[in-house]
């Protein structure tokens, strides 16, 4: 027989009154047999509440609260181990009867009203499609609040009242969820509430922008501004796009492995690739196929296509047009087999060889020069110790650990929590954040060609040239989570939301966010290098990251 701590968590407060009333009903038989009890001998009355005081069944638990006081009206003068051992028992009860009242508190905690049982009785008994409570009750609001009830619910029944209880620490009231549910997130019970700090202004090839960071990690955004400023300091970062184009790598079987060479050989004709950009451009107004190249493994052909989509991050756009680009190839190779529209050397979501050489997305270099005042005075540290430190760790390091793309102290940070807060695929960290971190000492004639004015050397002294290499920074502006409104909020603030407007061309916002990536990542190694070298990390973490409860705020 199960324990009551097992059963009480099994109680389905839907039922409770029904339960109650029986509960009554048993107390009064139990009342009644009590009073035969109270005619037998001592001896015998022990026995009997040995077999129901002992907490081996459900109803003993709850309608037993007399126990320890019959015991004691024994006369046997053996009273005083059994009071001990009783009070031991009567506390396990008083345990699970505040189980089963926390359990009752969890049940109601949704504030579900007669209609929003009715429909959470429904889901449970699978009369009602869980997924499909939106578009059945037309309230998002009130769909979300009777699903988290279920799912408490299911959740107290599995690991007990605390467990039920436990998104009531997600919060859901007021939420725009219309925007989210057929778009963004499915089973949807309420959002996650993220910190946004924001850092800037950094000056980006000439203009000044503000970048907001979305992150729970103490002191990124504090180092990620000191960045900032030290570049802005010098005058901002330059950046260059040097390819822009999303890829998708469909893979085929063939019958035998010329018939695959044969196929691959055939896109690489420009008629042919001509006929397959024609079938592509036919499923959208933005997409356009740069190239398409195939690599031969077996009797397989991996097809990677690589597209321009406007504004678009572009995976949706690029695996549609693919499909119609591939309906043409069919017509060529009627033996063909498609295995997957993805198969893996795109590469999307991991970091990989292919991306690291040919990019995907938007390939950015962001760079600056610092003077060697502003590396004292802003950095705190020196020139010479953070190239130092840049070969030993980013290159020498990551080389050791086998790497590919991470050649940097922490792009990924800064990468995410852009990504967080303007409404990017975070899966897509993986390869975006993907970065060669270099660093070297100018002076000289060497400082003058960099600065592109003889003699201007001659006043700086000397200088820091910093820069980042990105080839894969998967962003963009419209689509996906963009179109929430935290999200284009982030995106507005830094002049990027949404699609570009003529007389820009398309694709002039999503380069425009993928430059702000890559020049916050730059001020971001800067400072954490520069804190590396000098040996303040730790000690600036103890500072800023590790500090008692904080005080309250006044709302």
């Amino acid at each position: 027989m199960a324990h009551p701590s097992q059963l009480a968590s099994l109680i389905d407060p839907a039922y409770g009154t029904a339960l109650f009333a029986c509960g009554a009903l048993l107390l009064l038989w139990r009342g009644w047999v009590s009073l035969l009890l109270l005619e037998k001998s001592a001896e015998a009355r022990k026995q009997t509440y040995q077999r129901r005081g002992c907490c081996t069944d459900f109803v003993g638990a709850l309608f037993w609260p007399n126990a320890v006081t019959l015991v004691e009206m024994e006369e046997d003068g053996q009273e005083g181990a059994k009071k001990v051992e009783l009070a031991a028992i009567a506390s396990e009860i008083e345990a699970h009867r505040e189980t089963l009242r926390r359990h009752r508190a969890t049940a109601a905690s949704a504030d579900l009203d007669a209609a929003d049982l009715a429909v959470l009785l429904s889901v449970e008994q699978g009369k009602t499609k869980l997924h499909a409570l939106e578009k059945l009750l037309g309230d998002c609001e009130r769909a979300v609040r009777v699903r988290r009830h279920f799912f408490g619910r299911q959740a107290a029944r599995l690991g007990g009242p605390d467990a039920g209880a436990a998104l009531d620490g997600v919060p859901y009231a007021g939420y725009d969820y219309g925007a989210v549910v057929g778009r963004n997130c499915e089973a949807v019970v309420g959002y996650i509430p993220i910190p946004v700090g924001v850092v800037g202004p950094l000056v980006i090839d000439g203009t000044s922008t503000m970048l907001p960071m979305a992150t729970t990690e103490g002191c990124l955004v504090a180092s990620t501004n000191r960045g900032c400023k030290a570049i802005s300091s010098a005058g901002g970062a330059a950046t260059v796009l040097t390819r822009d184009g999303m890829t998708r790598a469909p893979v085929l079987a063939m019958p035998t492995c010329g018939r695959a060479a044969a196929l691959a050989a055939w896109v690489e004709v420009p008629a042919n690739a001509a006929l397959i950009a024609a079938a592509f451009a036919s499923t959208t107004r933005f997409g356009k196929v740069r190239s398409v190249h195939g690599r031969v493994a077996a009797h397989y052909v991996h097809l990677r296509f690589e597209c321009a989509t406007g504004d678009a991050m572009g995976m949706n756009m690029v695996g549609k047009g693919c499909k119609a680009a591939l309906a043409v190839l069919e017509e060529h190779f009627p033996d063909m087999q498609l295995l997957a529209l993805s198969g893996n050397t795109c590469t999307d979501k991991k970091s990989s060889a292919v991306n690291w050489i040919l990019g995907r997305g938007k390939s950015v270099v962001a760079e600056v020069i610092l003077p060697e005042s502003i590396v004292r005075t802003v950095l705190k540290s020196e020139i010479d110790a953070m190239v130092r430190l840049n070969v030993a760790k980013n290159l020498e390091g990551s080389a050791l650990a086998g790497t590919i793309g991470g050649h940097n102290a922490h792009a990924a940070n800064i990468v995410g929590a852009l990504f967080l807060a303007t409404g990017q695929d975070i899966a897509q960290v993986g390869d975006s954040s993907m970065c060669l971190t270099h660093m070297e000492v100018l002076e000289g004639d060497a400082l003058d060609a960099a600065l592109g004015s003889p003699g201007a050397g001659a006043t700086m002294g000397r200088a820091l040239r910093a820069s980042v290499t990105m080839p894969a920074i998967e962003v963009g502006t419209v689509g996906g989570g963009t179109q929430l409104a935290a999200q284009a909020a982030c995106l507005q603030m830094m002049g990027a939301r949404g699609a570009s407007v003529a007389p820009s061309p398309p694709g002039t916002n999503s380069a425009t966010l993928a430059r702000a990536v890559a020049a916050a990542v730059l001020a971001g190694e800067l400072s954490l290098m520069a804190a590396l070298a000098a040996h303040q990390l730790v000690s600036a973490h103890m500072k800023h990251n590790r500090k008692g409860p904080a005080a309250p705020c006044l709302n």
